[in-house]
């Protein structure tokens, strides 16, 4: 893989694309302005955005317009953009066979618990929902502080694989 693309094209990916890899997508999209370009998919997508995950995404002041749930096909069209990172934020998606990717894309998989399948008061459920963004945010804020551009492909695999290895969400201080 060639790591010196401007900007790098990340896709994140969950079977029903309506809370975990849109909120990726639009922190990453936020944090990583003018270096990558975020998208999300699913194997079996909602169809819509849950109204928690765009919730969350605003009280972070994170914009949300753009944002939508899709299917994952999209992206293995000949037409579709290469796609330099792909990243599996659901243990089902993970486990799903993927299309094939254009390109050779570095892949990692960095689950986080479902916050859809929270129940209750919808304190409980508003608190999924914070600590899967917080999660995400601590995960995409570590991959933006990558030094790509010295990391050859091999040590750039094991960094991303670092970056899910802290399972408690804490940022990861990764050097080269």
């Amino acid at each position: 893989m060639s790591i010196t693309p401007h900007p790098f094209h990340v896709l994140f990916i969950c079977a029903g694309n309506s809370a975990r890899s849109i909120m990726a997508e639009a922190i990453l999209n936020h944090l990583g302005s003018g270096r990558f370009v975020a998208f999300s998919a699913g194997s079996e997508p909602r169809g819509e955005v849950h109204p928690l995950a765009l919730h969350e995404l605003q009280q972070h002041q994170i914009p949300t317009s753009g944002l939508s749930s899709k299917h994952w096909d999209r992206f293995a069209q000949h037409d579709a953009p290469t796609i330099d990172f792909i990243f599996t934020v659901c243990d089902r998606a993970a486990a799903e066979p993927c299309p094939v990717w254009p390109g050779h894309p570095l892949t990692a998989h960095w689950g986080i618990p479902d916050p859809v399948a929270a129940t209750g008061a919808e304190v409980i459920r508003k608190g999924a929902f914070a600590k899967a963004y917080r999660e995400l945010y601590n995960r995409v804020s570590s991959f933006v502080e990558l030094p790509l551009a010295s990391l050859d492909t091999l040590r750039l695999q094991q960094r991303l694989t670092e970056i899910h290895q802290h399972a408690d969400g804490e940022r990861v201080a990764i050097s080269a």
